[in-house]
C-alpha cells in the first residue's frame, strides 16, 4: 500500500507516522526546505501543543459535532500519551500543555525521529503541480517527478503564516478534485482600527473585556490581556474573536468593538469609586492627578483629551458629571474596525473543506481513497493548543484510515 501525504506540518507528520506504523509505504511531500517549520513558531517558540480540557465550544465549524465525532477518536489524553511514550516530558500551565523544555524544537525532533524510524520517504522543496485520479489510485506530478499512490492525504494547510504563495494551495487541490470550500479568512489575528489614531497608546498592555458587534448586534465577548498597537488591537481576547470579525469584513458588514478597561467592576461599583475619589480630593489638583491610578497613563490622557478636556485643568474647574462621563467611557470605549491583519500574520485560517464532504474517517465522499487532515478542513480552534490538537487528531484519523487495507 503506497500512501502519499502532501504537507509536512503537524497533521501531515502525524498522518505519516500513524500510516507507516500501520504497514503502509509512506511518502511525505513538503514544498518548504524542511518539515514542520510552522511548529517552531507555535506558542512563541514554546509550543502549546494541546490542552488538558477540550470541549465542543473550543472549535468553530459549520459542522456542529467536531469534538464528539472527531476529537474523541484521538483526544488530548491520547496526544499526551503519544508524546510521553516517545520520551517527551510535559509541562502544564493553566491546562495549557507544553514540552518540559519549553522548546517547540523538542516536539518537532520527536516527530522527525518517528518519520526516520518508520522509514517514511520525505521529499522537501517539492511542490505538486497536478493530481490525477486513476482507476486504482492517484498520480501526482511535481516538476520532473511523477509519483503514484494508492491513497492520498491532503494535509497542506492554509495561508496562515505564509509570507508568499508558493505553488498551489491545499484549497486549490481540493477544488480541482471536486470539493467545495467554506470561505477562507484569517483567524487568531490582529484587528485594524478605523478613524482613530492609536499611535499615542501603542505598546499599552492591559486586562480588558472586548465585545464584538457585527451590524450593531452583539456577537461575542472575550477577556484577557489586550495589546494596543499603532494600527489597532491585538492580544488573546482579540485573537479569539477575530474569525467572527473576519467574516463580517468579508460580507462588508459594519464591525465595531466595545472595550471595557475595568471588567472587574460593575458600572455601579465603578461610579462609586469615582465619586468617592472626587469627594476626598483637593479640588485644586488637576484632572491628570484625579485620573492617576485608574489606567495606564497613556489611556488616562487619551480619555481626558477625547472628552475635549485638558489634563492640567483643575478638578474644581470641571463638573463631576463630566468627569463621571469620561470615567464611564473607560468601561465602554467604542471603536470601529476596518479589517484584519493579512493571512501572513494570522495563526490559523477559518473555513475550508466542509466536514459534510468527508466521512468520520476523513475520507472524501467525492473521491475514493482521498483523505484530508489539518487546517485544510473547515475547523478552527480557540487559542490554547486547540488547533494543534485538531492537527494531531485529524492526522491520526486520516493516517490510520488510509493505511487500512
Amino acid at each position: 500500500m503506497k500512501i502519499g501525504i502532501i504537507g509536512a506540518g503537524a497533521s501531515g507528520m502525524m498522518a505519516a507516522i500513524i500510516a507507516s506504523e500501520g504497514g503502509a509505504q509512506v511518502t511525505l511531500i513538503e514544498k518548504k526546505d524542511r518539515v514542520g517549520k510552522k511548529i517552531l513558531a507555535t506558542g512563541n517558540g514554546k509550543c502549546n501543543f494541546t490542552n488538558k480540557v477540550v470541549n465542543e465550544s473550543d472549535y468553530y465549524s459549520q459542522y456542529k459535532s467536531v469534538h464528539s465525532d472527531y476529537i474523541s477518536q484521538f483526544n488530548q489524553e491520547q496526544v499526551l500519551s503519544f508524546f510521553e511514550s516517545r520520551g517527551m516530558l510535559i509541562k502544564e500551565r493553566n491546562d495549557y500543555c507544553y514540552p518540559r523544555s519549553e522548546q517547540a524544537a523538542t516536539l518537532l525532533d520527536i516527530l522527525r525521529a518517528g518519520l526516520v524510524k518508520n522509514r517514511v520517504n520525505i521529499l522537501t522543496e517539492c511542490c505538486p503541480e497536478e493530481i490525477r485520479i486513476k482507476e486504482d489510485g492517484f498520480e501526482v506530478r511535481a516538476g520532473s517527478r511523477t509519483l503514484f499512490f494508492h491513497r492520498l492525504i491532503l494535509a497542506c494547510g492554509g495561508f496562515a503564516g505564509e509570507k508568499k504563495a508558493q505553488g498551489l494551495s491545499g484549497y486549490a487541490y481540493a477544488e480541482k478534485l471536486g470539493h467545495s470550500l467554506v470561505p477562507v479568512v484569517p483567524a487568531l489575528v490582529q484587528l485594524k482600527v478605523k478613524d482613530k489614531d492609536f499611535k499615542g497608546i501603542a505598546g499599552v498592555r492591559t486586562e480588558a473585556a472586548v465585545t464584538l458587534y457585527i451590524e450593531n448586534k452583539k456577537k461575542v465577548t472575550e477577556q484577557g490581556e489586550l495589546q494596543l498597537t499603532a494600527y489597532g488591537i491585538s492580544g488573546i481576547p482579540v485573537f479569539q474573536l477575530s474569525r467572527h470579525a473576519a467574516y463580517g469584513f468579508r460580507q462588508k458588514q459594519p464591525v465595531t468593538a466595545s472595550i471595557d478597561f475595568l471588567p472587574e467592576y460593575s458600572e455601579e461599583e465603578w461610579k462609586a469609586v469615582v465619586l468617592n475619589k472626587w469627594k476626598n480630593m483637593d479640588k485644586k489638583e488637576t484632572l491628570e492627578d484625579f485620573f492617576l491610578g485608574f489606567l495606564n497613563k497613556k489611556l488616562n490622557l487619551l480619555f481626558i483629551r477625547e472628552a475635549g478636556l485638558k489634563p492640567q485643568t483643575s478638578i474644581g474647574g470641571c463638573r463631576i458629571e463630566k468627569i463621571l462621563q469620561v470615567c464611564l467611557q473607560m468601561k465602554n470605549w467604542e471603536i470601529k474596525l476596518k479589517e484584519t491583519n493579512p493571512f501572513e500574520q494570522a495563526q490559523v485560517c477559518a473555513g475550508g473543506v466542509p466536514l459534510s464532504e468527508v466521512t468520520l474517517s476523513l475520507e472524501s465522499r467525492k473521491v475514493k481513497g482521498l483523505y484530508f487532515a489539518g487546517e485544510l478542513l473547515d475547523v478552527d480552534g480557540r487559542c490554547g493548543g486547540y488547533n494543534l490538537q485538531w492537527a494531531w487528531t485529524s492526522g491520526y484519523i486520516a493516517g490510520k484510515a488510509a493505511a487500512e487495507k
